[in-house]
């Protein structure tokens, strides 16, 4: 296999170099997001020879609108390294910026590129397009048809291609409909009319912002009510009962909040009560600090749309009760749906090896897929380890998890 591998070049900055000084690399990592970039840093840093790939922090960079606030608590916000040095505080005091709470998006996009600056310094940035099974590992094919084999391959890849358009809105223009992790600039929708479907942070969050940006705004959300995290904060203030009731990731109710932080003991829970606590952990809701960016929103909760139209240049919405609202734009804060068939770079040949469950992938200690070798991180494994995967926060378990694992089968993949 050695004779037909072809040596990638990589990227250090915007600059080429080396990737791996020998054809083959031990292991491929897709995905420059926090997952990707924490893997990376423990598996250099345990002498594995490896090659990451994506660009860094793309998708909060590109994809997620300026001015946003992290909902996840400050603590809950690092990403993780081998050592203190790749702390959200360390860059902060190297960058001289002053902590802030919420964590602003900007601040946390820097951090996460500097990390990479620091741990992973010869970051490949072109995509990998396809993952083939090869004898003894993998063939990844990257957008200029080079390719690298390795041993194992980590997908780190994000939610991008997961987003959940509503069947309503599929037959619209995307000039018309938008999805809030499509990317969008607020300031272009200035005085003009946006409905934002959905009761979820980023429904809400996207909501005050284009409100502030000067656009009339209207939320569409099918739940009765809307919710609000620590809408309880003396829960948080109760010495050790606190401790017992909440983990540092605050993912979660009290209780629910501690088994969560525990994802090795999760993934031993029976499927459907691992669903339910999943499921109760992240329901639709939005931070504590969002109501009064709210106020001049107009607000319709209880209904949802039953038919979506275009109407000359504008969108006219039908809802179960049979009222319309129409607006210049619609915004979609519905989520994504994990399916792993939809990342682009998987060939149909490796999805068919793969156990899945609902479109996520079956997982084991390690991160381990049913294919050996090929292991997954971050949201699609949440399925597996439980909603803390869901978030930034899962990065420091995740990347400890599949370092160990790696190193401790390190000659035979399995």
């Amino acid at each position: 296999m050695r004779s037909q591998t072809t040596v990638i070049s990589a990227v250090t900055g915007s600059q080429s170099g080396l990737c791996s000084r020998t054809p083959d690399t031990e292991v491929v990592i897709i995905g420059a997001g926090p997952y990707g970039l924490s893997a990376a840093a423990h598996l250099r840093s345990a002498g594995m020879d490896v090659c990451v790939f994506g660009r860094p922090m793309e998708f909060w960079a590109e994809k997620m609108p300026a001015g946003m606030l992290l909902r996840s608590p400050r603590v809950a916000s690092n990403l993780s390294a081998p050592s203190p040095s790749g702390t959200l505080e360390a860059y902060e005091a190297t960058a001289g910026i002053s902590p802030k709470s919420p964590l602003p998006l900007e601040t946390f996009v820097n951090y996460g590129q500097w990390f990479q600056r620091q741990f992973i310094p010869n970051l490949e940035h072109r995509e990998v397009v396809a993952v083939e099974v090869v004898e003894g590992g993998f063939r990844s094919v990257l957008e200029d048809e080079t390719a690298i084999y390795s041993k194992r391959v980590v997908v780190a890849a994000g939610i991008g291609p997961f987003k959940r358009i509503p069947q309503e809105f599929r037959s619209l223009p995307d000039s018309v409909v938008t999805h809030c992790y499509s990317g969008f600039d607020v300031q272009g929708y200035s005085l003009r009319k946006v409905i934002v479907i959905g009761a979820g942070q980023s429904a809400l969050e996207s909501a005050a912002l284009l409100r502030e940006a000067g656009a009339e705004v209207e939320i569409i959300a099918k739940i009765s009510t809307l919710r609000w995290i620590g809408q309880h904060p003396w829960l948080h203030h109760l010495g050790p009962i606190s401790s017992m009731l909440y983990s540092s990731h605050d993912v979660g109710p009290a209780g629910i909040s501690r088994l969560v932080a525990a994802p090795n003991l999760v993934r031993h829970i029976p499927l459907p009560w691992r669903d339910k606590i999943r499921t109760r952990a992240v329901r639709p809701a939005g931070s504590n600090w969002l109501p009064p960016r709210l106020k001049d929103v107009a607000i319709k909760t209880g209904h949802f749309v039953k038919e979506a139209r275009l109407v000359g240049s504008r969108v006219q919405l039908k809802l179960d009760d049979g009222s319309v609202s129409s607006a210049d734009h619609v915004l979609l804060g519905t989520g994504y749906s994990v399916d792993i068939s939809r990342y682009a770079f998987l060939t149909p040949g490796l999805i068919e090896r793969v156990q899945l469950m609902d479109g996520y992938p079956v997982l084991e200690s390690g991160f381990r897929s049913s294919h050996p070798g090929l292991h997954f991180l971050g949201a699609t494994a949440a399925r597996s380890f439980g909603p803390l995967l869901y978030f930034v926060a899962g990065a420091e378990f995740a990347s400890s998890a599949l370092c160990a694992e790696i190193v401790k089968n390190k000659a035979v993949p399995r």
